[in-house]
């Protein structure tokens, strides 16, 4: 029979069965005294796991000495770093840092920088039409190489004066080339190249190249050809000319800074110099004969005066100078933006608002021209829209009146005096109101609410105006005492807007102020009147962006979202949304705000019933076409109010909202999941000692479970409440539990589908699912109506029939774990009990004919273990076959009989099948296997002599063999 065995282990002999099932197992009692091994514990007052930093101190002090930490070595180590230049290099570097850091911290003020605005206006101001460009520096190809260049830089100084002039012979207006039917994106593109030739001429010391540049991109900005793209084309030149200036600048600065190390004397020369150079350039420039690339060009370099002068008046002199000649400008459009460059160059040199409120005086002079070309294009509305040509006017109106009122209230009732006495005063209204600052708004709010209304400027509607207006007191509000008066006056103008898009676009824009100024009736009034006036005509069909986006402001902005789902107009307003995939973007909107901003906790009747309504239209827009991405953001929003109703101590009216949701969210799979975690936690908050109530918390579970889709998540949830029902003493609901999951291990796939699109194996899964599961059943008392160990019985059945792969090691650790749990049943005692609840140990009683069951059932596992080994041998998994021997080797040592022959030859036959392949494993298994066993050999000698005795006999086998 031995010799079958080790067949049977060793070659996979076919005829072994009848050796197996004669195997003579006997559960050996364990003792507990024997196995405990107490640590001794031990005050203290720092974290264990802390690390510990040791520092050794020497005090040898020729080791000090050598390393250099006596106080001589010391200061001789500091004066080397004070006289070390690279030392101090990086001592100022750091000091430098530092400072630059602070300043870093130190908010900037950006109000007034252009750059924040250019890129605005180029996005904002665009053509679909051919535009043209006239110049004679690009090449028709648009390369940048000047191969072609006829004239090469000069660098003798004495030359100079006879290079330039050739450069103006060279350069003459017959060279004009004229690009005709150019896109934007061309466009763009010809005057970035201007750019780069223009700096490019700099550096090759081509100063009138530079400047003849300059001066026909100035040109070019008397063009309004095309007029909605004039602001754009504004930006691109004034860009040019601002690196024209910055160049002209620079090389005054250097001029007039002079050498390094240079003598006051050389200095005094140098600025001179620069002085002199200074003036030239003015002069140059001021012999330009057109006005405009005259003035643009003075403009552009206009900070080049303080080389001149460092008197603010004289500053303020120039300014008004240029302020005055910029009355020759005939084309307003073209005088505004004229006047914008001048405010633009001002404010960088000087604080002084007066310039600007004399340029404001010029302009409010020629501000009738500007409604003569608005009535003009009025009975030519192809060319340009009375409304589209006056918003050409805002990005300069809007800047200058910034410039205006930075740091000086000086000048704001004044303009506003001044809008008042003006006939079409829109356009400079609207300027007002996106410039000035809102707290000035705020103070005036119904003054300006009147200005509007008694504004009827063409090409700027009041509404327009209303919707800035309402921007700006968003950020600001009026007095406490003026708000309801001045809502009512502005509402009484909006409410008489008879075009939809224009009354829609108010409120999404007044959406904020009445929703973070003003209470819930007001906001539920204005949900009201919103939908009154959209029902119209179906009007909502249109404005679909502008009803979610005032939905989103609201929600954004007020206070408790809890008291916006109650109010009679809410609901209602979600009926403006007709279209069912707009609806559902609403419902999870509303939902996101929800969870973002709600209580922790609601049990208000009203609330629940709008969110379960929302989470209905969110559930039924699930189907097999929806996307697992869509499933989980949906199943995420419902889950989190379905986890912030709470009732409080009344748990039946908890459950019956668990039934509700489960009937309302059917389509959600992790809806599911999530309440039946929700009726799990419930059961466990039941305080009184019916079970009546766990009942039913565990039947809403089990008839829930089985809608789940995934049969991991059944498994898993099945166990939870398997695991609950025990523990409140409902052993029918626990059986039935554990039942049905290991009735689903047969039905798990092979393998899942992770969030990268890879397949994922769920072997290890089931691994430690069914170890989970024996780890619960060895508390589990056995029931009369099922027999001895139903629920293992069951188990080695599921995994006889489930299919592995064939070189699979999972059925082999789920059969250990399994001797495991069955060695646990044999003792006396249990190691661990739940409470109030019969384990198995108490209720048979350690009785012989309960300890022939588990015998024998040990028998079953170590035979379907052997016929693992039998496959691994099979596979060629010989590393896999060795492991698998040696812990079936130690599971006899420690829990059979080795008193019994057929025991102890098996366990000898698994340690020659091991050691056959020896160089497979580690070099350090067998011998600690070896250890193992001898330390078990020493706990036993002198509890228990007789199974001391048998190891003994089986040490020296072992050792034989």
């Amino acid at each position: 029979m031995l010799n079958e065995q080790l067949c049977c282990v060793c070659d996979a002999d076919n005829n072994n069965q009848d050796a197996m099932s004669n195997l003579d197992w006997v559960c050996v009692p364990r003792l507990y005294e024997v196995r405990k091994n107490h640590l001794a514990g031990r005050a203290t007052l720092e974290h264990p796991l802390k690390q510990q930093t040791v520092t050794v101190v020497d005090s040898n002090p020729l080791s000090l000495a050598l390393e250099g930490t006596d106080p001589l070595s010391q200061f001789a180590r500091q004066d080397e770093e004070l006289n070390d230049p690279l030392s101090q290099m990086v001592s100022e570097f750091d000091l430098k840092s530092k400072r630059r850091e602070r300043d870093r911290a130190e908010p900037e003020d950006n109000t007034l920088q252009w750059s924040t605005r250019r890129l605005g206006i180029l996005n904002r101001f665009t053509t679909s039409e051919k535009l043209s460009l006239s110049t004679s520096f690009l090449v028709a190809s648009g390369s940048l190489d000047g191969g072609s260049e006829s004239i090469k830089a000069q660098t003798v100084v004495a030359d100079k004066t006879k290079y330039r002039l050739e450069q103006l012979d060279h350069f003459d207006d017959g060279t004009m080339r004229h690009m005709m039917d150019l896109t934007q994106p061309e466009y763009i593109q010809r005057f970035e190249q201007l750019k780069q030739e223009l700096t490019q001429s700099w550096h090759n010391d081509q100063r009138v190249k530079a400047l003849k540049i300059a001066i026909q991109c100035a040109k070019m900005l008397a063009d309004t050809t095309v007029l909605q793209f004039y602001p754009s084309q504004y930006v691109l030149i004034t860009d040019i000319l601002d690196v024209f200036g910055k160049l002209v600048y620079d090389r005054l600065r250097a001029k007039a800074s002079g050498l390094p190390g240079a003598s006051a004397a050389t200095l005094e020369r140098e600025r001179e110099a620069a002085r002199d150079t200074c003036q030239n350039w003015f002069y140059k420039i001021a012999s330009i004969r057109e006005l405009l690339p005259r003035l643009y060009l003075e403009m552009s370099i206009f900070k080049c005066y303080e080389f001149l002068t460092s008197d603010r008046e004289e500053y303020e002199k120039l300014l008004r100078r240029l302020t005055h000649q910029l009355r020759g400008i005939a084309d307003p459009l073209v005088s505004s933006y004229a006047r914008c460059y001048l405010v633009r160059m001002g404010v960088a040199v000087t604080s002084s608002k007066t310039y600007i409120r004399e340029n404001f005086g010029d302009l409010f002079i020629v501000y009738p021209q500007i409604f003569r070309f608005v009535a003009r294009f009025n009975l030519h509305p192809e060319i340009v829209t009375a409304s589209s040509y006056l918003q050409l006017y805002a990005p300069a109106f809007d800047y200058m009146l910034l410039c205006l009122v930075h740091k000086c209230e000086l000048h704001t009732q004044d303009m506003l005096n001044e809008c008042k006495k003006l006939k079409n005063n829109g356009a400079i209204l609207m300027s007002i109101l996106s410039s000035f600052k809102s707290e000035f708004i705020a103070t005036n709010a119904l003054e300006f609410v009147d200005l509007i209304n008694a504004s009827e400027t063409p090409g700027i509607s009041k509404s327009q105006l209303l919707r800035s207006l309402g921007s700006s007191v968003s950020s600001c509000a009026p007095l406490q005492e003026q708000r309801v008066s001045f809502l009512k006056a502005a509402f009484e103008t909006i409410n008489k807007l008879t075009d939809p898009n224009e009354y829609i676009n108010c409120v999404e824009t007044w959406a904020v102020f009445v929703s973070q100024y003003f209470t819930i009736h007001e906001v539920n009034r204005l949900l009201g009147e919103l939908n009154t006036r959209m029902c119209l005509g179906k009007a909502y069909e249109k404005h679909y962006p502008q009803l979610q986006s005032i939905l989103a402001r609201i929600m954004q902005n007020y206070r408790s979202i809890e008291l916006l789902l109650i109010q009679p107009n809410f609901l209602p307003y979600l009926d403006l949304f007709q279209k069912e995939s707009v609806r559902v973007e609403v419902c999870k909107t509303i939902l996101t705000y929800y969870k973002q901003n709600s209580e922790e906790y609601t049990c208000d009747a009203v609330v629940t019933n709008a969110l379960m309504y929302l989470g209905k239209i969110l559930n039924d827009s699930v189907n097999a076409l929806s996307v697992e991405d869509e499933r989980r953001q949906i199943s995420q929003l419902i889950n989190v109010f379905i986890h912030k109703v709470n009732f409080g101590r009344d748990l039946e009216q908890q459950l019956g909202f668990y039934v509700e949701a489960r009937g309302t969210f059917s389509n959600l799979d992790a809806v599911y999941v999530t309440l039946v975690h929700a009726a799990c936690k419930l059961a466990t908050r039941n305080t009184s000692k019916s079970t009546g109530f766990i009942k039913a918390c565990i039947a809403y579970c089990f008839i829930t479970i089985p809608s789940i889709s995934a049969v991991q998540q059944q498994m898993d949830l099945y166990l939870l409440c398997g695991q609950l029902a025990l523990r409140h003493l409902c052993l029918g609901q626990a059986d039935a539990c554990f039942e049905a999951a290991l009735q689903l291990v047969n039905e798990l796939p092979a393998a899942t589908v992770d969030f990268e699109g890879k397949p994922r194996s769920l072997e290890r899964y089931l691994v430690t699912y069914l170890c989970n599961m024996l780890a619960t059943l060895i508390v589990v008392p056995d029931s009369p109506e099922q027999g001895v160990l139903y629920f293992l019985r069951l188990l080695l059945d599921v995994i006889g029939q489930h299919e592995f792969k064939a070189d699979s090691t999972a059925p082999s650790v789920i059969y250990l774990h399994a001797l495991d749990m069955l060695y646990v049943q044999s003792l006396e005692k249990y190691p661990y009990h739940i409470k109030d609840v019969v384990s198995n140990d108490d209720l048979y009683g350690h009785d012989p004919k309960f300890l022939v069951e588990i015998n024998n059932l040990c028998v079953q596992v170590v035979d379907a273990i052997l016929l693992q080994l039998k496959a691994l041998g099979v596979a060629h998994q010989q590393r896999q076959q060795a492991e698998l021997s040696l812990d079936l080797f130690l599971r006899i040592v420690r829990y059979a009989d080795l008193e019994k022959e057929t025991v102890v030859q098996l366990a000898l036959n698994l340690w020659i099948l091991a050691n056959k392949s020896q160089s497979q494993l580690d070099v350090k298994t067998l011998p600690q296997t070896l250890r193992v066993v001898e330390h078990l050999y020493k706990q036993l000698r002198d509890v228990a002599p007789a199974q001391a005795q048998a190891i003994a006999k089986l040490l020296l086998r072992m050792r034989n063999s």
